[in-house]
């Protein structure tokens, strides 16, 4: 596997860009209070449980390319982090992937119990929503609805929920790469592609700006799934925060599976490449966005 530059600039960006989205995030969610406090506490645990908040990351490196108010760019940020966690929540629950473990720690339904878990994933969908309305993530009305309507498609039927569908049908079908990918490009892909997008979408830039940003995130987040399949194979709970080797149990698809691990491995990196040539007109205004994709590679969590 390719291993990252040694001069990788993408741990401090990282580092950076949680720290900001950490102090939006605190904001922007409500504090417990209340005869309904639970539900707050089990939002802000399942929130504040770490992460790499990569999806905030593409926010706020995309919209400096349409220099957008670092402000406005952080609450879409944040809009997509709480969205991302409502998934998570629901997606560990026992009707769902039936996971205890989550980024290190017991998983939201385990921590509090199953019908909190289920009302803080409601929330925290519903607050995404709030917040990019929210006047103070732009002036322009026509922009906060453009945002709104890109993630509820990017979240919908016909993205993340529908890949999550395909997904709990994955154990007793058989699927081929392209069904593989289909399920991929839904479930993880489309919360990558809206991420991208926001940027572009905050700075009114055109369409060929959103259609670059979007191809890019889809190759990206393609091998950043394909990164998560390896380490389903080949790595340990430890390592990676929850459990490991449960696709090959339940008798799921992957690339991994389909290819093996070094075509795997391979297919990653030519998306990786590809990824990186899209965005080669914005390479010396958002450098850390072209390392990302090589970067991803060699992640082990």
């Amino acid at each position: 596997m390719t291993a990252q530059l040694p001069t990788s600039i993408l741990p401090q960006a990282l580092a950076a860009s949680s720290k900001i989205m950490d102090a939006t995030l605190e904001q922007v969610l409500p504090k417990p209070h209340g005869l309904h406090a639970r539900v707050h506490e089990a939002m802000r645990y399942a929130t504040f449980a770490g992460g790499k908040r990569l999806r905030p990351f593409l926010v706020l490196n995309s919209a400096r390319l349409f220099n957008v108010d670092p402000d406005r760019a952080a609450r879409v940020g944040a809009a997509i982090e709480v969205l991302h966690t409502y998934s998570l929540v629901h997606d560990d629950l026992p009707c769902m992937d039936d996971d205890d473990l989550r980024r290190g720690r017991p998983t939201t339904h385990i921590a509090f119990d199953e019908m909190t878990a289920v009302l803080a994933g409601d929330a925290l969908l519903t607050i995404a929503f709030e917040i990019l309305a929210h006047p103070a993530t732009h002036d322009s009305g026509e922009v906060r609805a453009a945002l709104c309507l890109r993630l509820a498609e990017a979240a919908g039927s016909n993205g993340m929920i529908g890949g999550q569908m395909i997904d709990m049908q994955a154990a007793q079908s058989s699927f081929g790469s392209d069904e593989v990918v289909l399920l991929q490009r839904l479930k993880t892909g489309q919360l990558f592609e809206f991420s991208c997008e926001a940027g572009a979408i905050l700075g009114q830039a055109g369409s060929e700006h959103r259609d670059r940003l979007r191809s890019y995130a889809r190759d990206m987040g393609l091998v950043f799934q394909i990164t998560d399949d390896l380490l389903d194979v080949t790595s340990t709970a430890e390592k990676t925060g929850k459990a490991v080797g449960k696709d090959k149990d339940a008798g799921k698809a992957t690339l991994v599976s389909l290819m093996g691990v070094e075509g795997a491995r391979a297919e990653a990196e030519k998306l990786a490449r590809r990824a990186i040539a899209t965005l080669k007109p914005y390479h010396n205004a958002v450098p850390e966005l072209c390392e990302l994709p090589l970067f991803l590679l060699d992640r082990e969590s």
